[in-house]
């Protein structure tokens, strides 16, 4: 559970609306992502996101899409690493990263990524597995 125990003893939750809004079908409204999907939710936005697509925030995001065009290989791979741990290193308070790891598949033209991480005042390690393609 990502939670933040407070002076006052109360529990802080992470909640993030669901950018796929998608609507509960009971309450009908957007739904929210809560604790551990929050923040898995935050990195996933952050990584993602290429520089100056965030209003008035130029600088937030990280830029791999332009490494995305290089040619698939190791070296490619480890600055994939460097830059996703430096994006969340310093853009994300919440998390502490353990370890970034990118296996170039050049046959499929991705990159597998594997992000391991532990949330604040959460002492189990989370770990995310996704890809990387250029979409173009």
């Amino acid at each position: 559970m990502s939670t933040i125990n407070t002076d006052t003893g109360k529990e802080r939750i992470f909640k993030d609306l669901d950018l796929n809004f998608n609507i509960h079908p009971v309450k009908k409204d957007i739904n929210m992502h809560l604790k551990e999907m929050a923040v898995i939710s935050a990195l996933k936005n952050l990584i993602l996101t290429n520089f100056y697509e965030r209003p008035f925030r130029p600088y937030v995001g990280s830029n791999i899409r332009r490494l995305l065009f290089e040619n698939i290989d190791v070296i490619i791979a480890s600055q994939l690493e460097r830059e996703i741990a430096e994006t969340i290193t310093n853009f994300e308070p919440r998390v502490s990263i353990k370890r970034v790891s990118a296996s170039p598949s050049p046959d499929q033209n991705k990159y597998n990524m594997e992000i391991e991480f532990y949330i604040v005042n959460n002492p189990n390690p989370v770990t995310i597995r996704f890809f990387l393609e250029r979409i173009r």
